[in-house]
């Protein structure tokens, strides 16, 4: 289990990110006070507006990129105003960022009132990345360049659109950056590559992260036709979707823990060793990202790999430490098969139900995710028939890549294992 940040030394990389998200507010906060508040109005919509969203964002779940779309849209819109009713505005970069800080501050003192936790990362990733819009937009905005560049008719949202998707970028790569940092906390051998972390930001910017960033571009431009009612009426939408994103994480929690409780079902009855899907599904996972795995197939590959012995439960006599990796193929197919019709009726899904079922089959005829819970399964299998070490329980896998398990998978899981200080898999 991860642990808090104040009980570890923080990453290299979250002191960077929160040093530079810190400075970038000690000046904007400096500016403001010195220069004092420009349109003092619309700062205070929009600051309600970041305000109002942090305070009705739920704790983040696993796997959810951003648990406050009001508080990120309504932060992009007041980085990207130009006009407000038909008048030019003249509040400038640094003010943008004050106004975001002072009201995530704003929410976090009732969110602490109430026992629930800021998450210090988020906030200085979203200082930075307004931050960034913000100096991207305003001084070409102020200066009259955009104007010049794309005109003053149906061709000027192209300039916000542009440096919106500058932005998404740059949030991808500060969101991977933190995500790999929190991995490296596991321990070594939890450390995915920072590509493949990047690709998987990337590509969920075609779902909430577009509905925030359009509703973002729009509101701006709703304000500097219609004046500070506009977010009032554009961002209704997306507080309905922030609320069924709230319900959609809540029944996706629920089913991890469903899920997490039947894989302690096989330990209970006495069937597997204390902690072992568990530690299945910590390195299957690990070696998935170290092929690439992302998104929804790395998700499906960690409840498979949790779910892997599930079939277990149909076996008259236990398997002597539950070792199916030493049965004969046979015999660890049925178990596969009866295993896949039990993940069927729990609603984990029928990809997962197929890489349970298939986990048995020679590598050749398997997808990826069931080659990495094979090979997996039988590592920490072989570490607990005591075979010598993890050395000696590779060297095995290794000579088993003509039929039972993938080179390539083989590979992996000893890359994995190597940043680990190959601890064997049974310790804990």
């Amino acid at each position: 289990m991860r642990a808090p940040y104040g009980s570890r030394p923080l990453a290299p990389a979250v002191l960077a990110v929160r040093g530079a998200a810190l400075l970038l507010a000690l000046v904007a906060l400096a500016h403001t006070l010195v220069h004092g508040l420009a349109e003092p109005g619309l700062a205070l919509v929009f600051g309600l507006l970041v305000a109002a969203g942090e305070l009705i964002r739920r704790d983040a779940a696993a796997g959810e990129r951003e648990p406050a779309p009001l508080a990120a849209a309504g932060a992009l819109a007041y980085a990207l105003l130009g006009d407000s009713a038909g008048r030019p505005t003249a509040h400038g970069a640094l003010q943008v960022i004050a106004v975001v800080v002072v009201a995530q501050a704003l929410a976090a003192v009732p969110r602490g009132a109430c026992g629930r936790r800021t998450d210090a990362d988020r906030a200085a990733r979203r200082t930075l990345t307004v931050g960034f819009a913000a100096v991207c937009f305003q001084p070409l905005y102020a200066s009259g360049q955009a104007e010049r560049w794309f005109g003053d008719g149906p061709y000027f949202p192209l300039f916000p659109l542009t440096v919106l998707a500058l932005t998404a970028l740059c949030d991808a790569v500060l969101a991977a950056l933190l995500a790999r940092s929190a991995a490296r906390a596991e321990g070594p051998g939890a450390l995915p590559p920072y590509g493949s972390l990047l690709a998987d930001e990337v590509r969920a910017l075609a779902g909430t992260g577009t509905a925030i960033g359009v509703t973002g571009v729009v509101t701006a431009l709703g304000v500097a036709v219609a004046g500070p009612w506009a977010p009032a009426v554009l961002c209704g939408p997306l507080l309905l979707t922030q609320v069924s994103a709230r319900r959609y994480a809540a029944v996706r929690t629920t089913c991890r823990q469903t899920m997490a409780s039947l894989a302690r079902a096989t330990e209970i009855a006495g069937y597997t060793p204390p902690g072992h899907a568990r530690r299945v599904a910590a390195l299957a996972t690990a070696v998935g990202r170290e092929l690439g795995l992302t998104g929804s197939r790395l998700t499906v590959l960690e409840h498979a790999a949790l779910m892997h012995d599930i079939g277990q439960l149909s076996l008259v006599d236990p398997v002597a430490g539950g070792a199916t990796a030493l049965l004969p193929a046979a015999e660890q197919r049925r178990i596969a098969l009866l295993g896949g019709a039990v993940v069927r009726r729990t609603g984990a899904g029928p990809a997962v139900a197929a890489v349970v079922e298939r986990q048995a089959d020679p590598y050749r005829e398997q997808p990826l995710a069931a080659r990495i819970v094979r090979t997996v399964n039988a590592y920490d299998d072989l570490c607990g028939e005591g075979v010598g070490g993890p050395l000696d329980a590779l060297e095995q896998l290794r000579l088993g890549t003509g039929h039972d398990h993938q080179p390539q998978v083989v590979e992996a899981l000893g890359r994995v294992l190597a940043r680990g200080g190959l601890t064997p898999a049974g310790a804990g």
